[in-house]
């Protein structure tokens, strides 16, 4: 009897597992990061461009490597504040068949073509998730690292929403439907913070390790062995 042939999707973990490879050694030099989240349809002139690119360079400066999705929009602006800083700007580029192409503003470049592998090196090396206005891809990144604190798949770190207004209609959702079924508890409610100035999203992030540094400890360590 002879061997079955090996299938397409066989072949294509040798392509998943030269993604992490590559990203994880990348990714393990350039620590501590700050992973940057946003709208790739924002325009150079709307405010939330001009605030993401503050608070990149704020984070660049104060010795965060500040990464993001590598596109344009609020992306591009990240990318942009952090290369004019002090510290890596990185770029976590995935192809799709329409709005991604990477911007110019990244001193580390990683191109990936799975979802997967990408939220991987967003959540693996982050000291910290800030948030800004953004569409259904923002929103998976915002219940990708909600999901693994509270399942305690992932170290607690700062997850922080910028822009009030745009997110004040999905926390009151939150509470008035999530806690209310007790599909999460109010307790949940904790694992974010919403801060709209840019110096106050870096402060709130140094205040949560003065007390342990950026390290993980040994246990979050393990935890992101299996992450």
């Amino acid at each position: 009897m002879s061997d079955s042939p090996i299938t397409p999707e066989s072949w294509k973990i040798f392509q998943i597992m030269a993604e992490f490879v590559e990203g994880f050694e990348k990714m393990s030099q350039v620590q501590p990061s700050v992973s940057i989240f946003g709208s790739a349809r924002t325009k150079p002139d709307q405010p939330y461009y001009a605030k993401a690119e503050k608070i990149a360079r704020l984070l660049s400066d104060a010795g965060f490597s500040v990464v993001s999705g590598g596109g344009p929009g609020i992306m591009e602006a990240v990318n942009k504040g952090a290369y004019a800083g002090k510290s890596p700007s990185i770029g976590l580029n995935i192809e799709l068949p329409k709005e991604q192409h990477q911007n110019n503003y990244q001193d580390v470049s990683l191109n990936f073509r799975h979802f997967f592998s990408r939220k991987v090196m967003f959540v693996k090396y982050a000291s910290a998730y800030v948030v800004l206005p953004g569409g259904f891809g923002t929103l998976d990144e915002l219940a990708e690292i909600l999901t693994l604190i509270q399942a305690r798949k992932s170290r607690k770190i700062p997850v922080i929403l910028v822009g009030s207004e745009f997110w004040q209609g999905l926390l009151d959702w939150l509470r008035s439907s999530m806690v209310k079924e007790g599909t999460i508890n109010a307790a949940d409610l904790e694992l974010y913070r919403i801060i709209d100035e840019p110096q106050a999203v870096v402060d709130a992030i140094f205040e949560h390790y003065d007390a342990r540094g950026f390290e993980p400890s040994a246990e979050e360590q393990e935890i992101l062995l299996t992450l």
